[in-house]
């Protein structure tokens, strides 16, 4: 069976609900997608959570090494790594219980989808989150 991505209404909700989002690949390189985006959605009022392997802070907030040393309960799982390298993220992610995972434009993986999937988590793909969050929730999340 071929993934297919939720309804732009249940985007729209995943995204109006969401306070947390953890971002895996957020660096301190600001000429980065994943700075920038998370950049963005941090000034539209999201709290971003970097976990990157050797970061110390980004964008202000301390830098967790994985998803699992993440102390507080996450909302989106927002992805910015190759698409082979995403199912163990997916794994993790349902080991945390975050509420969905959003593979970032350009990264897809049925095998990441199928995961969070069957650990209950809601799934996007290849979308970018700015963008569909500036479309589906001009004014904010009010």
């Amino acid at each position: 069976m071929m993934f297919e991505n939720p309804s732009r209404d249940e985007i729209k909700d995943m995204l109006k609900h969401a306070g947390v989002i953890a971002v895996v690949g957020l660096s301190d390189n600001p000429e980065r997608p994943a700075f920038y985006v998370s950049e963005a959605m941090q000034k539209k009022g999201y709290r971003i959570i970097p976990v990157h392997p050797t970061a110390k802070e980004v964008l202000g907030q301390k830098v967790y090494p994985s998803l699992s040393d993440v102390p507080e309960p996450i909302d989106i799982v927002n992805v910015f790594v190759r698409s082979e390298m995403t199912p163990p993220v997916a794994e993790e992610a349902v080991q945390v219980k975050a509420k969905a995972i959003w593979l970032q434009q350009g990264v897809f993986s049925e095998e990441a989808a199928r995961i969070a999937k069957d650990g209950g988590l809601q799934v996007v793909m290849d979308r970018c989150i700015k963008v569909e969050d500036s479309i589906l929730l001009p004014n904010g999340r009010g």
